[in-house]
């Protein structure tokens, strides 16, 4: 079938007979990409995974290929990071109660969501707050000087102390470098070629990347209590599948991970000057995409591969677990258990063993862990009277995402919560 453009179609004949033909580009110069420019903002899902931890590292500054800049080109700016809302958090001493985990600590915490029905797992934190020290020239000349090495050391600003960051050779850190591999490859492509729009678009394209990176780029402050006496901190963590994480640690330690927000400090602060590297981003965006479809056949073929390489690159890092972006070094970890095992039956033996763990129930009460019946506040009772026989003993951490061997808490006589909690109801009924 023929039209006024010469254009012809060639369309199935009856039973797919000769007047059928599978139409083929019958040279290379017929090919048609001037898709190509739609590749350059697809992904958008991929970069925005990652894209808040991606801001935390200094690579982010690097002039590179990435696939939907457009999805760092936010019109407002996060001012806390995202919390998951799968847990109810407890304080054991403070009693405060939140309905949700920030984000820090879900990511640190990340494999807890997995843990099965019923099962309890207890994790002691700690961070390590001293302070870096160095010697210089100055305070070797001072050794023999006690007196003006003392006023010194008062009146030099204290270094700061560890903290969250992002893994400097992790998997965006990776990606980054790809991305900016790639950019330089398809600029020298272009001086190859001698295509002057593909150079134009691989310069905007990747100093856009740039611009994003210096318009997000922000430091993560976790809040700090004021100076004195450290109080336990102690928290408890519950799921909806009816599992506990308990958490030991000091309060300094509790309100960095679960009480206080994070913090982000941008290094731009201005929300105006923000929006105008937005915008200009945008624009780059958009001339670069145009300079893009102009370019040579050859090097649009080029550019497809490239963003086709950096698309599945950046969905690698997507799909990875998030703790193996950040770097939580500053936190020690130590895993504890229950004598017994890890696995309960019931949920009544799973909220007795956190609560040998914790040798207290007013976090039972103050985070609703448990209902308020006249059955439960006598077992509760119970629990607490046998939760302050438990002792802390060497022994194996039993369960499938622990060390063999650790800290586990143990009573001299294994008590029967479910039964107990089975008796006191018969009594009560019958009482009733």
């Amino acid at each position: 079938m023929s039209g006024g453009n010469n254009a012809t179609i060639s369309m199935p004949g009856p039973g797919w007979g000769p007047g059928w033909a599978m139409l083929w580009p019958d040279a290379f110069d017929n090919f048609q990409l001037d898709i190509v420019g739609l590749l350059a903002i697809l992904g958008e899902g991929s970069v925005a995974a990652n894209a808040q931890v991606a801001a935390l590292s200094n690579l982010s500054f690097l002039p590179r290929l990435m696939p939907a800049p457009q999805a760092l080109l936010w019109p407002n700016r996060l001012v806390t990071l995202e919390p998951t809302t799968k847990a109810t958090v407890t304080a054991v001493v403070a009693g405060n109660i939140k309905d949700h985990i920030h984000h820090v600590a879900s990511v640190l915490l990340s494999d807890a969501e997995a843990m099965p029905k019923h099962m309890v797992r207890c994790v002691k934190i700690s961070k390590d707050n001293r302070m870096p020290t160095t010697t210089s020239w100055s305070d070797t000349v001072l050794r023999g000087q006690p007196g003006k090495a003392k006023a010194r050391a008062q009146t030099q600003s204290p270094l700061a102390t560890p903290s969250v960051k992002v893994k400097a050779f992790g998997p965006l850190a990776m990606v980054t470098l790809l991305g900016c591999l790639l950019s330089i490859t398809l600029f020298t492509l272009s001086i190859v070629f001698g295509d002057g729009m593909s150079m134009i678009a691989s310069i905007l394209l990747s100093l856009l990347t740039t611009l994003t990176g210096i318009g997000n780029s922000w430091t993560l402050k976790l809040p700090k209590r004021s100076a004195g006496s450290t109080p336990p901190g102690d928290t408890v963590i519950r799921y909806p599948n009816g599992s506990f994480l308990v958490i030991k640690c000091d309060e300094d330690v509790a309100r960095e991970l679960f009480w206080a927000p994070e913090e982000i400090d941008y290094m731009v602060s201005s929300t105006a000057a923000y929006r105008l590297i937005s915008l200009s981003g945008t624009i780059i965006l958009m001339l670069g995409v145009i300079a893009l479809a102009n370019a040579r056949l050859e090097l649009q073929f080029a550019w497809a591969g490239a963003y086709v390489i950096i698309n599945a690159a950046y969905w690698v890092g997507a799909a990875v677990p998030p703790r193996l972006h950040w770097d939580f070094s500053c936190y020690t970890l130590e895993e504890q258990g229950v004598a017994s095992g890890s696995a309960n039956a019931n949920f009544t033996e799973a909220l007795w063993r956190a609560i040998m763990l914790t040798q207290s129930t007013e976090w039972v009460k103050n985070g609703n862990a448990a209902p308020r019946t006249k059955v439960w506040d006598a077992w509760l009772l119970k629990a607490e009277e046998q939760s302050q026989l438990a002792k802390e003993q060497p022994g194996k951490v039993q369960g499938p995402y622990w060390k063999d061997n650790g800290k586990v808490w143990a009573t001299k006589e294994e008590w029967d919560a479910k039964g107990a909690w089975d008796t006191l109801n018969h009594d009560t009924n019958n009482i009733a």
